[in-house]
């Protein structure tokens, strides 16, 4: 090594939203990371801008949703736009009846999908809410280094290394610089040169299919200008996407196939006069264009995600896909939401590598091939050749656009077992009807019982790294529930020091939670186990925040938790969440009770314990 090779835990190569998301987990964790940049300063002007519900949900849990949501444009409703059909005769022509006409709205998403919505807001703003918690959380300025191209890394595979990732780059100046790491995460994008270092290939293909997307300030006399809109028109198909600010639009447009039309040649005049010709009979006038482009599209896959488990690919660059779905930054982001926070226990010495690691290229990977999949699929209902060939009616198109929402909102994706996800078949389903281990934890309204505030659930599950135990205990003014909750609390409080560094908070590695069935207004504080009220904090005081009842708030109703989570207050039900909000594990009271080594075994099968 030389000596004036830089050493750091985690190297990020790359600023995009893979690569901060990735790096806002390892600053809470206070892990030493570095990031390069080829660029010369922030992302000013991003491609991407939706930021689907899940995206919202990892913002919120991180403290950054207030911003986010206030500067967005919320996505609420879906208009269909569509010609008239051919045998009501009518002619193509005048306003309402020629050339299209509204066919129907729907809701941008089921209610049951998010409490939070989908929202529009550029990338290089969500970038700058990352940069700006990196340094708050810190105290410093962040250690992002730009203008510095990456040329190439490589793993030493000796053994017992301490850094055994070497980097190599060159600044902007020209002057060359090298860096010796831990881990290295690939975030640099479709052209990633980690990637092409490491030899590993992008699979897949691009079609002969071009669209054009341009950012645009227009005046015109088209009504559903400020919605989110599918237009599928006898020139082609364009999708509509309000910006923020009230001004700016979107647009999505299908440029004509087989005609050896190629990204390159596009123009901006073309793209303009082709939303003309599907917009007819509305006018239209392009006041100013902000930005525009032109892409084939394409599905193309890595063919390995990692090298020795030291090299991590993430985002573009290992998955890329058409943008029409808002698939790119929202992935992209959820890969480093995945592997920030494994990699933060990891190397706090709080966790083995292996089990991990490893469940980090099982679950991204699968993740990334079911987006490959789907968006085949999405980009084929959007071609209007192969609407037509396979006779898909406007009507057939709007209804599996509604249906894909869930996935486009990032809410179906389920991760396999593996060291950190345990199923159990249909006594999950038994335990827990309307939660999927595998998938994130869903949110329903409770009633803080410490001071009757009325919030999500999730809202007591901060991004802090730590993992939850979030217990139903039924009702406990019944005295059989009572009973079962001190034994189920004697059992997790025997089991959580296990985990925990003797100098730190008690639930800074396996936080709990408590959601009663009971009336809380008969319940006193002396009724809750001690094991729900630690001792926390630079005063040394019992945290009183970590109790919740499932009943009537005064101003904002009944949220019926244990209904929305398809628990039995009769029962109850214990729910492990991971620090990203997946759920690990569901398990009943009884079996808590019944085999007391049963949650220490889960929690052993990746973390080392303390003591």
């Amino acid at each position: 090594m030389s000596a004036d090779a830089e050493q750091v835990d985690v190297l990020i190569c790359g600023s995009g939203s893979a690569g901060l998301c990735a790096a806002v987990w390892l600053s809470r964790f206070g892990v030493n990371y570095k990031i390069l940049e080829r660029r010369d300063g922030p992302l000013q002007v991003g491609q991407a801008d939706g930021v689907q519900t899940r995206t919202v949900e990892i913002f919120d849990s991180f403290g950054l949703a207030e911003e986010l949501l206030r500067e967005s444009y919320h996505v609420l409703e879906l208009a269909f736009w569509s010609p008239p059909p051919q045998d009501e005769g009518v002619e193509v022509g005048s306003p309402g009846t020629k050339g299209i006409r509204r066919a129907r709205y729907a809701p941008d998403k089921e209610t049951e999908i998010s409490h939070q919505p989908h929202v529009i807001l550029n990338q290089a703003r969500l970038n700058e809410l990352m940069i700006g918690d990196l340094e708050k959380s810190s105290g410093k300025v962040p250690p992002i280094e730009y203008g510095v191209d990456v040329k190439g890394v490589q793993v030493d595979n000796l053994k017992g290394r301490e850094y055994p990732v070497k980097v190599e780059a060159v600044t902007q100046s020209g002057v060359a610089k090298t860096y010796k790491a831990r881990y290295v995460l690939g975030c640099d994008g479709a052209h990633s040169i980690i990637r092409k270092s490491l030899g590993f290939k992008m699979v897949g293909d691009t079609s002969d299919a071009v669209w054009g997307v341009m950012d645009v300030y227009v005046r015109t006399n088209f009504p559903d200008i400020r919605k989110k809109a599918v237009i599928n028109a006898a020139a082609g198909n364009l999708l509509i996407i309000p910006r923020e600010g009230d001004e700016k639009v979107r647009f999505y447009i299908e440029l004509p196939s087989g005609t050896g039309t190629k990204a390159s040649e596009v123009t901006l005049e073309g793209l303009q006069e082709r939303a003309r010709l599907i917009f007819q009979p509305y006018e239209f006038e392009f006041v100013e264009t902000a930005w525009w482009s032109a892409y084939a599209i394409g599905q193309r896959l890595a063919d390995h995600f990692h090298q020795d488990y030291r090299v991590f690919l993430t985002g573009d660059a290992c998955h890329t896909h058409s943008p029409k779905a808002g698939q790119g930054m929202n992935v992209s982001l959820q890969d480093g939401h995945n592997i920030g926070w494994k990699l933060g226990l990891i190397l706090n010495g709080l966790a083995q590598p292996a089990p991990l690691l490893e469940s980090y290229i099982v679950e991204r990977e699968k993740t990334a091939r079911e987006l490959i999949e789907f968006d085949r699929m999405f980009t084929k209902y959007f071609n209007s050749k192969y609407r037509q060939d396979n006779g898909i009616t406007p009507q057939q198109f709007a209804d599996n656009f509604v249906k894909a929402g869930r996935y486009t909102a990032g809410q179906a994706i389920q991760y396999t077992d593996s060291a950190v996800i345990k199923t159990n078949g249909e006594r999950d389903r038994e335990i827990a009807a309307k939660i999927t281990v595998g998938m994130r934890f869903p949110s329903a309204q409770v009633v803080r019982f410490c001071d009757a505030k009325p919030m999500q659930l999730v809202k007591g599950l901060p991004a802090t790294g730590a993992w939850f135990l979030v217990v139903f205990a039924g009702d406990i003014l019944d005295s059989q529930g009572a009973t079962r909750l001190e034994k189920v609390s004697e059992v997790l409080a025997q089991t959580v020091p296990r985990f925990t560094p003797p100098a730190s908070d008690p639930d800074s590695i396996i936080d709990r939670v408590l959601v009663l069935a009971s009336d809380r207004k008969k319940v006193e504080q002396d009724q809750i186990p001690s094991f729900f009220t630690p001792v926390t904090g630079q005063w040394k005081l019992k945290c009183l925040c970590k109790t919740y009842a499932d009943d009537e708030s005064y101003n904002d109703g009944h949220g019926h938790a244990y209904h929305e989570y398809g628990i039995d207050a009769q029962k109850g039900a214990v729910v492990i969440v991971r620090p990203d909000h997946y759920v690990a594990k569901v398990t009943s009271l009884e079996e808590v009770i019944e085999k007391p080594a049963s949650i220490q075994e889960f929690f052993e099968g990746f973390l080392i314990p303390q003591v």
